[in-house]
């Protein structure tokens, strides 16, 4: 397939530093965290050179995703790409999509899009994941056909099975004013395949996780995950009220650890183990024309350099809760404020958040996220202050830290720090304790959502903690670095 005439290559006032050779400049560090990146990425980052990955613009299939696209966004500083994951199954076996609870028959549409924005001094990256069941309007326009189709409301996912990667670029393009300068394409056998070529990743989780939709049954504790498991956790979709919320946040999670499973492991500095990797990529990785060997070697080099804070991760803020549209069905609207704002800091090269807490590097994965639990502080060391110490630290990390510390009613000293709780929110509980350290559980029915917590003569001090998954609801913008997603 020929370069489209308006791919980013060809496109004519191109900004310098696009062309070939995009990532020549020294580079330190930065943190491309993106499953699909991280395929194409795997592809030259072994360090033994472009001699690697001879043959690549061969064997990386091709999509024409830019083709007749006009009236596109104004490129801004730094590189942006739109990264796909599709519903295809067609290289799976039977056995294989029997066993992840993948029958049916696919919709051909986007099961997972994501917006990744590199910075100009490569310093830094940024993930967006855009909400599949969007609200997206598409512009008349003719179909394969040649019939002229008017402008019609969809979801976001939907473009693609209309109109194929052109379609759904352009419907992203109009969405945010962000310029798409490439377009990476991976199916699920793609995605299982790469996991189990790199040996697993390791994902940490708090509380089992079990879904009876996707298949996913997974204990409590540090995991290590193989392809079939790896789909199952970024598709589930029933692990929590949040639903697909959830579900965007568990994708970022993964894709972190995935790409620190590959910097950390000694794939890229092992030909060998390379080779495996690469060969299970090429096998059904899509990219637009202008993105090949060469871009490849670059990027593989900055990667060696990776740097987990330099990453964040977002979703799309979004107004309100979801409706239910005739013909449409269940969606979700961007928060008209907030999510315009997010796509200027791409456009302007920004960080989407100011530098993250240092305080919180360290800081304890937990549940429950802390403001939703309501703790009252009472004294039993016999030392002064100590408790309105101890109830400020917890407002510090997050807790809702209420009433007037006081003193234990006997006055004598105790202890051991102790944490009273009604067996209803033992959750909560357990992600108080983490702050903790070393105090006592002891559960008291009947006492309601408020937790006391006696702080005794052990008590030392109160440790960060932050949740699981970051607590990110429709219309609160926010973002996690990568290094907040790994396991510690």
């Amino acid at each position: 397939m020929t370069a489209p005439s308006s791919s980013p290559r060809t496109a004519p006032g191109r900004r310098p530093g696009r062309e070939r050779g995009f990532l020549r400049r020294p580079v330190r560090h930065w943190g491309l965290r993106i499953s699909a990146v991280a395929t194409a990425l795997l592809l030259s980052a072994s360090g033994v050179g472009h001699a690697m990955v001879t043959g690549v613009e061969i064997g990386i299939g091709r999509v024409d995703a830019f083709k007749g696209m006009r009236n596109r966004p104004r490129g801004g500083d730094g590189l942006n790409f739109l990264v796909v994951g599709t519903d295809g199954r067609d290289r799976l076996t039977d056995a294989e999509k029997r066993r992840f609870h993948l029958g049916g028959d696919p919709c051909h549409c986007t099961d997972t899009l994501m917006l990744v924005h590199l910075s100009a001094d490569r310093s830094r990256a940024g993930v967006v994941s855009l909400p599949r069941d969007s609200y997206a309007e598409v512009p008349a326009r003719q179909d394969a056909g040649g019939r002229l189709r008017p402008r019609h409301a969809i979801k976001l996912n939907a473009a693609y099975a209309e109109g194929g990667p052109g379609l759904t670029v352009q419907t992203v393009e109009r969405m945010t004013g962000v310029r798409i300068d490439h377009y990476l394409e991976l199916d699920f056998a793609t995605f299982m395949r790469t996991v189990d070529a790199v040996g697993g990743v390791e994902l940490c989780t708090v509380r089992p996780l079990k879904d009876r939709y996707s298949g996913l049954n997974l204990p409590a504790g540090r995991l290590l995950l193989n392809g079939g498991q790896a789909l199952q956790y970024v598709r589930s979709r029933h692990l929590d009220p949040s639903a697909d919320l959830g579900r965007m946040q568990r994708q970022q999670r993964f894709l972190a650890a995935l790409l620190n499973r590959i910097t950390s492991s000694g794939v890229l500095m092992n030909p060998v183990r390379f080779k495996g990797v690469a060969d299970a990529v090429l096998r059904s990785v899509r990219a637009d024309a202008g993105f090949g060997g060469r871009e490849l070697t670059d990027l593989g080099q900055a990667l060696r350099g990776l740097h987990t804070r330099s990453t964040e991760y977002t979703s799309v803020p979004l107004k309100g809760e979801a409706e239910t549209l005739p013909g449409l069905g269940s969606t979700v609207r961007w928060d008209p404020v907030a999510a315009p704002e997010l796509f200027r800091a791409i456009r302007e090269d920004r960080p989407f958040t100011p530098a993250a807490n240092p305080a919180k590097a360290n800081s304890a994965s937990v549940e429950v996220p802390p403001h939703r639990i309501q703790v009252r502080v009472v004294d039993g060391s016999g030392r002064r202050g100590t408790a309105v110490a101890v109830a400020r630290a917890l407002r510090a990390t997050g807790f809702a830290a209420t009433g007037t510390p006081g003193r234990v009613a006997h006055g004598r000293p105790v202890a051991h720090t102790v944490i009273a709780y009604d067996p209803h929110w033992d959750r909560s509980a357990r992600s108080l304790a983490a702050a903790l350290p070393g105090a006592r559980l002891r559960p008291v029915a009947g006492r309601g959502a408020v937790m006391r917590v006696t702080v005794g003569r052990d008590y030392r001090a109160v440790r960060p903690v932050r949740p699981e998954e970051p607590d990110r609801a429709p219309g609160r913008p926010g973002a996690v670095t990568g290094d907040r997603a790994v396991c510690p």
